[in-house]
């Protein structure tokens, strides 16, 4: 039997004026499935994460999550969204928002259950900092094992290497494996050939087109970008 949806986008789209950000887009991502989501700066790639996640309203058609209406109360208890740019809580240190996000989502995560994460992500020594005083690569750190946290059917991910080093790379590598092993979608947006080569799937966009969707080599994505 086929997995279920957990995203299913009906000519969804998104206009500013006379710019289209999102051309109507008709898409289905089911359970377990990895997608990444490539394209030029620009493309539509974060306009279309923040549309499923709620953040951004529709001009038109429709997005579900988990058969939610994207932004409505059931969708966004099973989404995981990680933007470009970290948002994080100026007053709480690294363990301080793990405690804070796992209780939120009423998750029960004790004391080592927290620092094993933080240590998976390489901020062991830096757990009891304020991530708003990090380098952009640490608060990139502190943003995903936030995002992990918390329980997710449908993990959104936008350019999560940028700033990471190599150890926070594999780290990150390995933590979505786990995220596709537990059944969860994954749509991450990225260009890294490295991550490209373990997705079931690439969804390329241009200008807010979809211009290709099915399996790609980090040559072929290359060229679409590019192009």
């Amino acid at each position: 039997m086929p997995a279920e949806p957990v995203l299913v986008t009906t000519a969804a789209t998104k206009s500013y004026a006379d710019l289209v950000a999102l051309a109507p887009l008709d898409l289905t991502v089911r359970e377990g499935e990895r997608v990444a989501l490539v394209g030029h700066n620009g493309s539509g790639k974060s306009t279309f994460l923040q549309l499923v996640t709620g953040l951004l309203e529709l001009s038109g058609g429709t997005i579900e999550v988990v058969g939610a209406l994207a932004a409505a109360a059931d969708a966004r208890a099973a989404v995981s969204y990680l933007p470009d740019e970290p948002v994080l809580y100026d007053d709480l240190d690294v363990r301080e928002h793990l405690a804070y996000v796992a209780a939120l989502h009423g998750v029960e995560a004790d004391d080592d259950d927290i620092d094993e994460l933080i240590e998976r992500v390489g901020l062991t020594e830096r757990a009891t900092d304020l991530p708003a005083r990090f380098s952009r690569g640490l608060r990139q750190k502190a943003s995903i094992a936030v995002g992990l946290i918390r329980p997710y059917q449908l993990l959104l991910v936008d350019e999560p290497f940028v700033g990471l080093d190599a150890t926070g790379k594999r780290s990150l590598l390995s933590l979505l494996d786990e995220a596709h092993e537990s059944g969860a979608a994954t749509i991450v947006a990225t260009h890294d050939p490295v991550y490209v080569e373990r997705v079931d799937r690439c969804l390329a966009l241009r200008d807010g087109e979809v211009v290709h969707d099915g399996p790609a080599t980090p040559a072929e994505v290359l060229e679409l970008v590019t192009s």
